[in-house]
C-alpha cells in the first residue's frame, strides 16, 4: 500500500503506520532476495517507529540493488523528508513517480515535499494530477486546498476543502481550514457550522477561538466573549488570553479586561501586546500610574513598536509622576527612529511636560527644534502644529502661534483645544470677531465630546485587530 502524506502547515509529516509491499524483482542476483526483503522490512519498522536515521542507514545500502524499485525510492524519500532533507527526498520521490506515474499517493508525497522546499507551483502541479487520477482522494483535495488557502486563493480552496471534509468528516485539520476559508469568504453561517462540527471532532482552544472570531464578525458579541473565554480555559495560550482580554476591552468591560491581561502578563511576561492591552485597559479605567508602568514595560520589550508610544503618551498625559522613565523611553525611540515624525513629536512633548511637572527649567529651544523636525518629516501632523502653537503662545509670540493653530485646524477641524487656543490668541491681537467664532466652535465640540472618544475607540480597535493579524499563524 502506498503512503500519502498530508501537508498540514503545523505538522511537517503525518506518519502513517503502514507496511509497504516490497517488490524486489530488480535486485541483483548476487544478494539473496530474502536478505533484501528482511532489510527492507526492518527499514519499514524503523520508519513507522519514527527512527528515521536508522531507516535511512538500512535503505541506503539497498539502493544500488533496487534502482528500479518504486517501493524503495518512495520509502527512502519519505524518510529523508521526515529528516528535513528535502533535496534528497525530492530526488527519490521524483523517481518513484517516474517508476509509477499513475500512483496518486506518490504524486501527493512528491507534491508535499516540493511544497516544504518552497516550490509551491510544482507542488500544485503534482496535487492537481493526483486529484485528476482520484477525485475522491482526501489527501489530494485537502493538500491542494491548503496550498490555495496559504497563497490567498481562498475561493479556490473552499470547494476542495469542502470535498475533503465530505470524504473524511473526522479530519480536524481539514475541518479547521474549511471553517477558516468560509470565515474569510464572509460565509459566516457556513463557517459557524463547520467550526461547531470541528469542536465535536476535537474540543480545542483554537476551535473555540475561531468560533469567537466568527461570532464577533457576525455581531454576536456576548457569544464571542464566551467563545474566547472557553478557548482561554481550554488552552491558556498567549493568543487566546490576548483575544479574550481584547474582547472585553473592545466592549469597554474594563475590570474583566484588566484581570485577563494581568493573568496573561503573569504567564507571558515577555509579550508586548499583552502588556499594551493591560496598559490600555488600566488607562481606560482611569488607573493611569499603573497604565504607564505596563506601557513602559511594553516599550522595553518592543522598542520599535509605535503602538507602545501612542498609548504611553496618552497615559503619561494623565499621569506624569514617572516623567524620567517616560522621557528616557521617548528619547530612545527618537534616537532609534530619526526619520519618524511621531517619534520626534513624542520626545518633544514628554520632555516639555516632564520638565514642567518637575519644576525645573525647560530647554524650550530643544522642544521647538524637535517639534519643527517632526513637522518637517510630516507636515500633515496636526498635533505637532498645535503643540508648536502652544509653545509660541506661552511666549506671547502670537504672530507665530496663530499660523500653527490655523494649519492644525486645516488638517483636522475637530481639535477643540486648538479652537480655544486660537480664539485666545485672536483676543490678544484684537481680532475679537474671529475669537468669538473659535470659542463657539470650541463650545460645540466640547458639548458633543464625540470626536476624542471616537478617535480613542478607533485607536483601540486598530491596535486589537492589527495585533491579531500580526500574530496569526493560520490563514
Amino acid at each position: 500500500m502506498e503512503v500519502a502524506v498530508s501537508s498540514r502547515a503545523k505538522t511537517r509529516w503525518t506518519i502513517l503506520s503502514v507496511l509497504l509491499v516490497c517488490a524486489m524483482a530488480a535486485f541483483a542476483e548476487d544478494i539473496p532476495k530474502e536478505r533484501l526483503d528482511r532489510e527492507y522490512q526492518k527499514a519499514v519498522e524503523e520508519y513507522n517507529a519514527g527512527e528515521y536515521a536508522a531507516a535511512a542507514n538500512l535503505l541506503e545500502p539497498l539502493l544500488p540493488y533496487a534502482e528500479k524499485s518504486f517501493e524503495v525510492h518512495e520509502l527512502i524519500g519519505l524518510v529523508y523528508a521526515s529528516m528535513s532533507e528535502d533535496a534528497k527526498a525530492i530526488d527519490h520521490l521524483k523517481m518513484a513517480v517516474q517508476l509509477k506515474p499513475d500512483s496518486t499517493a506518490a504524486r501527493i508525497n512528491l507534491g508535499t515535499s516540493l511544497l516544504h522546499s518552497g516550490r509551491a507551483a510544482l507542488a500544485v502541479e503534482q496535487f492537481r494530477k493526483a486529484l485528476q487520477m482520484d477525485p475522491q482522494s482526501f489527501d489530494a483535495n485537502h493538500n491542494l486546498g491548503e496550498v490555495y488557502i496559504q497563497s490567498g486563493r481562498v475561493a479556490d480552496a473552499q470547494p476542495l476543502l469542502a470535498q475533503a471534509q465530505l470524504i473524511n468528516s473526522n479530519s480536524y485539520d481539514n475541518g479547521y481550514d474549511l471553517a477558516m476559508a468560509d470565515f474569510l469568504l464572509g460565509r459566516l453561517d457556513e463557517a459557524r457550522q463547520a467550526a461547531q462540527s470541528l469542536v465535536k471532532v476535537k474540543d480545542t482552544g483554537e476551535a473555540h477561538n475561531l468560533l469567537g472570531q466568527i461570532d464577533e464578525k457576525d455581531g454576536k458579541f456576548i457569544a464571542a466573549a464566551n467563545d474566547y473565554e472557553t478557548a482561554a480555559h481550554l488552552d491558556p495560550s498567549e493568543g487566546n488570553l490576548f483575544d479574550w482580554g481584547c474582547e472585553m476591552l473592545l466592549h469597554r468591560t474594563y475590570e474583566p479586561a484588566i484581570a485577563i491581561f494581568e493573568r496573561g502578563a503573569e504567564r507571558y511576561p515577555k509579550s508586548p501586546r499583552i502588556l499594551i492591552g493591560l496598559g490600555l485597559a488600566l488607562y481606560s479605567r482611569g488607573k493611569y500610574d499603573e497604565a504607564v508602568k505596563a506601557l513602559l514595560a511594553a516599550t522595553d520589550l518592543s522598542p520599535a513598536d509605535p503602538r507602545c508610544y501612542l498609548f504611553l503618551s496618552k497615559a503619561y498625559d494623565s499621569s506624569p509622576t514617572q516623567a524620567n522613565e517616560v522621557i528616557d523611553r521617548f528619547r530612545r525611540y527618537a534616537e532609534q527612529e530619526p526619520g519618524n515624525a511621531l517619534a520626534q513629536y513624542y520626545y518633544a512633548i514628554s520632555l516639555w511636560k516632564g520638565k514642567r511637572i518637575g519644576g525645573t527649567n525647560v530647554d524650550l529651544s530643544m522642544v521647538e527644534s524637535l517639534l519643527k523636525k517632526s513637522i518637517a518629516l510630516d507636515e500633515a501632523l496636526p498635533e505637532a502644529h498645535v503643540q508648536l502653537g502652544d509653545l509660541y503662545a506661552d511666549q506671547h509670540e502670537w504672530a507665530k502661534s496663530i499660523p500653527e493653530y490655523e494649519r492644525a485646524l486645516a488638517l483636522n477641524a475637530n481639535l477643540s483645544d486648538a479652537h480655544y487656543r486660537l480664539g485666545t490668541d485672536y483676543v490678544h491681537v484684537g481680532q475679537r470677531e474671529k475669537a468669538q467664532k473659535e470659542f463657539a466652535v470650541y463650545q460645540e465640540l466640547r458639548a458633543q465630546h464625540l470626536a476624542d472618544l471616537d478617535k480613542e475607540r478607533a485607536e483601540v480597535k486598530q491596535f486589537v485587530y492589527a495585533a491579531k493579524d500580526a500574530s496569526a499563524t493560520k490563514p
